[in-house]
């Protein structure tokens, strides 16, 4: 009997860290509660050494021996597995390289509306050399804030915007996505259907800014919906729309997220993480970086910003800014450094 029992226990962890560590295997990384928990896998990871430690002292006990040591294995294996993938996705590179006249450098910031400043924003975006600035949860009135300090400071950007929000909370920042474009990039205007959500993220705006002149690329500033169990539905419908932006060329999409590579997979096409969009920090040594919240050591959060682009553009280097925790805002910004791909 016990050794049935001790079999029962074995298998029901086993499949419970197969599940946490490679929950695509079995189709459940889009679905609640499985997404929450693997939204951060720095804390699974440690949780399943720290585990595996506590399973080799239990081996100390003779009657509990075997099946400590057999859960240990498991849960080595596990953790081991969950280190092996941030490591690969990166756990931290600050090196952005020296901008050129044909780099393209793009922000993205969850500013948590009025949390952090428009000063804040428009010193960081100018001492970042910033061409494209998207910022969720910030309204046109901080956006052109922005715009007007960045240009007093011999950077001058464009500012558009979408809002709207089933909530209907008026002057709710969370209902707003902000986009500050160079203006040597070209004449921008965001798309009607972004502007009247006729196609747009389902709960919290995005803005598609299309170019009206100049050879500019396509830029989506995202803010998917929180994958809270009552927007389940809702957060898998704001991915489909996002991946679906980037079935085209020229396509750049910046912004929040609520959502991890691992909650991504599946979505890609022709070798992209979402649509054709490849994520810039995991190609530059950023991946495994938590950018929410900033109340959690970096490498405890969740990666939920992102940066991504189309073939058409390489990424030269990417930095997650931890300096600014302090800010206001619960989430880090990103900058990404892009090329124009060869050809």
């Amino acid at each position: 009997m016990r050794r049935l029992l001790g079999t029962l226990v074995a298998l029901a962890v086993a499949a419970g860290a197969a599940v946490l560590t490679w929950p695509s295997a079995f189709g459940v990384e889009r679905v609640f509660p499985v997404a929450q928990v693997i939204s951060f896998r720095a804390p699974l990871a440690a949780v399943l050494l720290a585990s595996t430690l506590l399973m080799l002292l239990f081996a100390l006990i003779r009657p509990l021996r075997a099946l400590a040591l057999v859960l240990a294995l498991i849960l080595g294996v596990s953790g081991g597995i969950n280190v092996a993938v941030l490591s690969q996705r990166g756990l931290g590179s600050e090196d952005l390289p020296e901008k050129t006249a044909t780099s393209l450098r793009v922000m993205t910031w969850n500013t948590a509306g009025s949390a952090t400043s428009a000063e804040s924003i428009a010193r960081f975006a100018v001492g970042m050399q910033a061409d494209v600035v998207t910022l969720p949860e910030t309204t046109i009135d901080t956006g052109a804030e922005v715009a007007e300090m960045m240009r007093d400071m011999g950077q001058p950007m464009w500012a558009h915007h979408a809002e709207y929000g089933e909530y209907g909370v008026t002057g709710w920042d969370a209902t707003s996505t902000t986009v500050l474009i160079r203006p040597e990039l070209g004449d921008y205007s965001v798309i009607q259907s972004s502007l009247d959500g006729s196609s747009n993220t389902s709960t919290v705006p995005s803005a598609v800014a299309m170019p009206t002149s100049g050879d500019g690329p396509i830029i989506v500033a995202a803010h998917a919906v929180a994958p809270r169990q009552g927007y389940m539905t809702e957060w898998r419908s704001d991915l489909q729309w996002l991946a679906d932006q980037c079935t085209t060329d020229n396509v750049i999409l910046a912004g929040d997220f609520n959502a991890t590579l691992d909650h991504m997979t599946g979505m890609g096409v022709d070798d992209g993480t979402l649509g054709r969009c490849h994520d810039a920090a995991s190609e530059s040594g950023n991946g495994g970086v938590g950018t929410w919240p900033t109340d959690a050591p970096a490498m405890l959060g969740a990666p939920i910003d992102h940066v991504m682009a189309t073939p058409d553009w390489t990424v030269s280097g990417s930095v997650v800014m931890r300096s600014l925790d302090g800010s206001g805002s619960d989430h880090r910004p990103i900058v990404v450094q892009l090329e124009r791909a060869a050809g």
